[in-house]
């Protein structure tokens, strides 16, 4: 029996499977959870406090009902990161010190991003949403990828969103390809990663 995939709105109790997702396709795209003693790290940054603050700009991916991809973001990254030092960063910083400089830990390195925060790059003001988007590999090869994207932009433009960006790892090179496929443009190189962006009203 052919495995039914199927595209729905974040609801209650989906927030355990977007950090078992985050996790899983930390390392490149790949499962990156023995990498880490504490696997909700990556959540904690990339996943969780978007849907929080606007579950409503989050949609799973669910293969036979199990969430196994999801695309989330926010329609204003300085909005977005204004929010974050007030409401979602200052009690996951008093839980996890700023690692000692010896620490060279992925959760170390997890940690000094939570202490960081959100920086929107001033290179990208003109694209003023931004998506994270992860898929296990049980999704991959269906569609399923373009399905989010062209979802979660249709929520963007109907709030007036004109356009969205993303950051990827250069050593993902087929997340590279898949953006440029489904109509990202290459807005920038930087050390470690690469911005795209989509006009999404002309």
């Amino acid at each position: 029996m052919t495995p039914r995939l199927e595209v729905r709105p974040f609801a209650q109790g989906d927030l355990d499977a977007l950090y078992r997702i985050c996790v899983q396709t930390m390392d490149a795209g790949h499962d990156a959870t023995a990498l880490f003693a504490d696997p909700q790290l990556p959540g904690a940054f990339y996943a969780a406090p978007y849907v929080v603050k606007d579950p409503a700009l989050c949609l799973l991916a669910c293969l036979d009902g199990q969430p196994c991809g999801y695309v989330l973001g926010t329609d204003d990254s300085v909005a977005f990161r204004e929010w974050c030092e007030v409401s979602w960063f200052p009690s996951l910083r008093r839980r996890h010190p700023m690692p000692v400089e010896q620490d060279s830990s992925r959760d170390a390195a997890m940690i000094r991003l939570i202490h960081a925060g959100y920086q929107p790059h001033p290179d990208l003001a003109a694209y003023p949403g931004h998506l994270h988007i992860d898929l296990l590999p049980c999704t991959q090869g269906r569609g399923v990828g373009r399905q989010l994207i062209s979802a979660f932009s249709d929520l963007l433009r109907s709030r007036g969103c004109p356009a969205v960006h993303l950051g990827v790892s250069e050593a993902n090179p087929g997340a590279c390809a898949f953006y440029e496929k489904v109509g990202f443009e290459l807005l920038g190189k930087y050390p470690g990663w690469r911005a795209y962006g989509r006009i999404l009203v002309s």
